[in-house]
């Protein structure tokens, strides 16, 4: 199995599809957002982490970073930094119920394998 890591991908050499979001995600985008004016969206990334390679951040964005890429729908903002298009590009982002709990959803064509907890995500 070969490595991948963020310094091996050129952001020239891909033509991004984007990320979308269901109806429910873009809602609750637009609860968090309305929780604090100062918040524009949410800002999903990757980082190098669990057992499968990566794993997704999800933080509020009050200003966007001047490498993030916007994708709005549903009157929601979701921002991707560049560097972690490689990794995302295409991803379907949901906001689904597992029994108890609500959570954001990761249907990401990219990843070809997952660790057992769901928490991290591989690439080849």
């Amino acid at each position: 199995m070969s490595s991948v890591n963020a310094a091996s991908f050129s952001p020239d050499d891909f033509v991004w599809k984007g990320l979308t979001l269901t109806e429910s995600a873009a809602k609750q985008i637009l609860t968090l957002v309305e929780q604090d004016p100062a918040v524009k969206g949410l800002k999903l990334s990757v980082k190098q982490s669990g057992c499968a390679g990566f794993g997704y951040v999800m933080d509020l964005v009050k200003e966007p970073a001047d490498d993030d890429l916007q994708f709005e729908q549903f009157g929601a903002k979701l921002f991707v930094p560049l560097q972690a298009m490689p990794f995302v590009d295409g991803t379907e982002l949901d906001y689904v119920r597992e029994g108890l709990n609500q959570i954001f959803k990761f249907n990401n064509p990219k990843a070809q394998h997952a660790c057992g907890c769901g928490e991290s995500f591989g690439v080849e």
